[in-house]
């Protein structure tokens, strides 16, 4: 970081500032800022470099496509969906127009705003894009190109989180079996498979299996990445739900607090991951009728998450829910029905009147 910061100061004095390569150590050092979780400072930097190569290069540029791209995944990175949508569906189509329909970029540009509405809860645009992507990867690159995999990945999540375990677990065990294979047991790529059948595994109820691989995940990452990484933290997040659903209320209460502490010094108290971990907690509490301790963290993540992610984003839902829920075993019956009307309410308007969640 600190010799980037050098190399830009140097080419700034010795070059016009919106030179090809000042732009680019601008550029790289906010893809530094940004792997270390400094949202600002990446943003801060990407905003410039993006606005210099539209006046340099133009709109249509190969660099200025790749410098919209990434800040709009820095936008998604600090939970800002719209900002994000908005710039991928730009690059998008600019991609298609010069480059064309099965151009890697292009696959690219695809896959991210794929990752976008899957963020916001929209499975079907999602899954749509994600179908396309995938089959013109292995098309192009081969079944076991690690882009394809990570396709194969996508996609069987968003089975996943359409309730369509058998389509998703196929995926995904192929996904782990290919990455075993090719990039080890201990590779990022590979634990993260392992992870999301794991979690394939906790929604079909399959407590004991998910918690095996879990544990492996975990232990590996830490080792791997440290205590604080995020990938960690995630890790970590999963095997609490885990015990909880088991009712391991200690062992899961242990873990959570250590994610929530932790993620609050890295991420901050207002990043849509702390308020998950926060939420988590707090249902830790209710399932053990601990009303009042759910119901201060609980109003916390309902304003945060009003605030950041809007009245409408499905963390702020889940989190009125639970806080209507809250209510309820306290016998408040008027505030908790008026929250579980608004969130009925809210959620038929965004999922629809037969998803599985408002039925």
């Amino acid at each position: 970081q600190k010799i980037r910061k050098e190399i830009i100061n140097r080419r700034q004095n010795s070059l016009q500032e919106g030179h090809s390569a000042t732009l680019l150590s601008m550029n790289n050092l906010a893809l530094t800022y940004r792997n270390q979780g400094q949202w600002s400072e990446a943003e801060q930097l990407q905003v410039k470099v993006l606005e210099r190569r539209k006046a340099r290069l133009g709109e249509d540029h190969p660099h200025t496509l790749s410098s919209m791209n990434n800040l709009a995944l820095t936008y998604g990175g600090q939970g800002w969906w719209s900002e994000a949508e908005q710039l991928q569906v730009k690059v998008l189509e600019r991609r298609k127009a010069r480059l064309g329909e099965d151009h890697l970029d292009t696959l690219t540009s695809m896959n991210n705003l794929a990752l976008t509405y899957t963020d916001q809860s929209q499975w079907s645009e999602a899954e749509k894009l994600q179908v396309k992507v995938l089959e013109r990867r292995k098309a192009r690159l081969g079944e076991d190109h690690p882009d394809t995999l990570t396709s194969m990945n996508n996609l069987a999540l968003t089975y996943t989180n359409q309730s369509q375990w058998s389509e998703a677990e196929k995926l995904q065990v192929k996904v782990l079996e290919r990455r075993k294979a090719r990039l080890g047991e201990d590779h990022p790529d590979t634990l993260t498979s392992m992870n999301n059948l794991a979690l394939t595994y906790v929604k079909q109820g399959w407590w004991s299996e998910a918690e095996q691989l879990q544990v492996k995940v975990l232990e590996r990452r830490k080792a791997k990445l440290g205590e604080d990484h995020p990938d960690t933290l995630t890790s970590m997040n999963n095997l609490a739900g885990t015990y909880q659903n088991q009712g391991q209320w200690s062992e899961a209460e242990q873990l959570q607090v250590k994610v929530l502490e932790r993620s609050k010094a890295r991420l901050g108290e207002d990043h849509p991951d702390t308020l998950i971990y926060m939420n988590d907690l707090a249902c830790i509490y209710v399932n053990q009728g601990w009303w009042l301790e759910a119901e201060q963290l609980l109003v916390k993540v309902l304003e945060r998450s009003k605030a950041r992610l809007g009245e409408d984003h499905p963390h702020t839902l889940t989190s009125m829910n639970n806080l209507a829920l809250t209510y309820g075993n306290q016998g408040r019956w008027s505030e908790a029905e008026q929250l579980q009307v608004k969130v009925l309410e809210r959620s038929k308007a965004r999922l629809g009147e037969d998803h599985p969640d408002i039925l």
